[in-house]
C-alpha cells in the first residue's frame, strides 16, 4: 500500500462535469453566504454532494438525494462566482434512500468527516457506483457498463458492519482547550464530540475523546490487526511501529507500519485489494514484477513468494519512512528490490535503460499516476497491469492513458471501503493488446 496521506476526512468537490459547467454561471457577489433557497436536486457529484440549479447557477449541496427538494443555505461561493456550495437545512421532499442519520454529530454545521450518513448502505452503494461510472464516460469516453458486459456493484468489503465501526486510524483534530474533535466540511474549525461511530471500538475504548490533550494539535487512534491500541499525540508523542497482519487464501503476510504512515483504514481492505490483484495478474514463477507506490512492501511481499528465485520483484516507494519498513518487510525474500525514489523519475530510468517487466501494480496517491507515470509504465511492455485506486476520477483519467499506449481495460471493481463517506477504492486490470 502507499503512502498516501489518511485523507477520507479530507474534502474533494473536484473532478465531476457539473464543476466544469458551472464557469458560465452568475457572477460573484450575486448570492451571499447564508442565503437560503429551495432547489430541486439532481444527480450524484464526485465529492460527496449533489448538483443543483439556483436562477441558472450551479450549487453543489450536501446532505441530500438526488430526486429531493430541499431548502438549501449557501455555505461558500466558488472562485469567481461560478458556483455555490450549499447545505440542505430542510427536506421538503425525500427520496426513498434517505434514512435518520444513525450519528448526532453528522449533519449541516457539524462533523465533516462522512458524507452519506443520511442514506441507507445500498443508496449509498448506488450513489458510488453512478459516480464511477460517470467519470469513466467523461474521462475515458467509456461506457464502462457495456465495455464489462456487466452492471457494476461496488462490493462491501469483508468485515462490514452496517457500516460503522470500521476504521481502525483515526486522527482527532485538538482545540485550543486540548478537547479531541473532528473538522468541520471545508473547515479548520473544531467540533468536540464524544463518539465517532465509524471509528473502530478499540480505537474509542482507548478513553481518546474523554480525556484533553493539552499542547497537542492532534491525536492519532491506531487499532491494528496485531497488537494492541496506539494513541500518538502530535507534535510531540512517540510514533510507534505497529504491525498489520494480510490473511489470504494460502498463506500470511505480517508487516511493520509506522503509525502515521500510510495503511488501509478498514481491516478487511488489505486483503481484498491484494487477493483481487494476485487473481487477475496471475504470477508465474520466474516473472519480473514491479510494485510502484509500494509503500511498506505489501504487494511485492505477495508476489514474491509467487515468482520465487528465478524471478524478480522491485518495489519502488519515494516516502523514507515507508521504505525504511518495507526493506524490514522484506528482506526474507533475495528476489525483491527496493527502491526508494520518486515513481515518475524511477519508471523513466528504466525506460531509458530499455528495460522490462512482465507485470506492473500500481497503488497510487489519490491523484493518480498520471500521464507520464503511464506512458513509461507501458513502455515497460507488462503483459498485465493492475491498478489500485482511491480516486475514480484518477482512475478513469490514467485508464484512458493506458488505453492511449494500446493496453485493454479488461475489468473493474469497485468496493465500499469507506461506508458512510463519499470515498470508494477501485482494482482495475489492464491487458497489453
Amino acid at each position: 500500500m502507499n503512502t498516501r496521506q489518511n485523507a477520507e476526512q479530507s474534502p474533494q468537490g473536484a473532478g465531476n462535469g457539473a464543476e466544469n459547467e458551472a464557469a458560465n454561471g452568475a457572477a460573484e457577489g450575486a448570492i451571499a453566504v447564508g442565503e437560503r433557497f429551495v432547489v430541486d436536486v439532481g444527480p450524484v457529484a464526485h465529492g460527496g454532494h449533489c448538483v443543483a440549479r439556483h436562477e441558472g447557477q450551479v450549487v453543489f449541496v450536501r446532505h441530500t438525494l438526488p430526486g429531493e427538494q430541499v431548502r438549501a443555505e449557501v455555505t461558500e461561493i466558488g472562485p469567481g462566482g461560478r458556483f455555490l456550495r450549499a447545505d440542505a437545512i430542510e427536506v421538503l421532499r425525500a427520496a426513498p434512500e434517505r434514512i435518520p442519520a444513525p450519528c448526532p454529530w453528522s449533519g449541516p454545521g457539524r462533523c465533516g468527516g462522512c458524507d452519506w450518513q443520511h442514506v441507507d448502505l445500498a443508496g449509498q452503494r448506488a450513489l458510488k457506483k453512478d459516480v464511477i461510472l460517470e467519470q469513466f464516460s467523461r474521462l475515458t469516453r467509456l461506457d464502462l457498463t457495456a465495455h464489462l458486459g456487466r452492471e457494476l456493484e461496488v462490493e462491501a468489503v469483508q468485515g462490514d458492519q452496517d457500516g460503522l465501526g470500521w476504521r481502525t486510524r483515526v486522527e482527532f483534530a485538538v482545540d485550543e482547550g486540548g478537547r479531541p474533535g473532528l473538522r468541520r466540511h471545508r473547515s479548520h474549525d473544531i467540533v468536540p464530540v464524544d463518539t465517532c461511530l465509524i471509528a473502530d471500538p478499540r480505537v474509542l475504548d482507548t478513553g481518546v475523546l474523554s480525556t484533553t490533550h493539552p499542547g497537542s494539535t492532534a491525536v492519532d487512534v491506531v487499532a491494528p490487526s496485531v497488537g494492541e491500541p496506539v494513541v500518538v499525540e502530535v507534535p510531540h508523542g512517540p510514533v510507534p511501529v505497529v504491525r498489520e497482519r494480510v490473511i489470504l487464501a494460502d498463506r500470511e503476510l505480517e508487516l511493520e507500519v509506522s503509525s502515521r504512515g500510510f495503511w488501509q483504514v478498514h481491516p478487511g481492505a488489505a486483503r481484498t485489494f491484494v487477493s483481487t490483484v494476485l487473481d487477475w495478474l496471475d504470477p508465474r514463477p520466474g516473472d519480473q514484477v514491479l510494485d510502484l507506490y509500494a509503500g511498506v512492501g505489501v504487494f511485492a511481499a505477495a508476489f514474491a513468494e509467487v515468482v520465487g528465485d528465478r524471478g524478480s520483484v522491485e518495489a519502488v516507494e519515494g516516502d523514507r519512512v515507508a521504505t525504511e519498513h518495507a526493506r524490514d518487510n522484506l528482506a526474507a525474500f533475495p528476489e525483491v528490490k527496493v527502491t526508494r525514489d520518486r515513481v515518475d523519475r524511477a519508471v523513466r530510468r528504466m525506460v531509458r535503460s530499455k528495460r522490462r517487466a512482465d507485470l506492473v501494480v500500481l497503488d497510487p496517491p489519490r491523484t493518480g499516476a498520471g500521464r507520464q507515470v503511464c506512458r513509461d509504465v507501458a513502455g515497460l511492455g507488462p503483459r498485465t497491469i493492475g491498478y489500485v485506486a482511491c480516486d475514480p476520477a484518477a482512475l478513469a483519467r490514467d485508464v484512458g492513458y493506458l488505453i492511449e499506449h494500446g493496453y485493454a481495460l479488461r475489468d473493474v471493481r469497485a468496493f465500499d471501503a469507506f461506508p458512510m463517506t463519499h470515498h470508494m477504492e477501485l482494482v482495475a486490470v489492464l491487458d497489453a493488446p
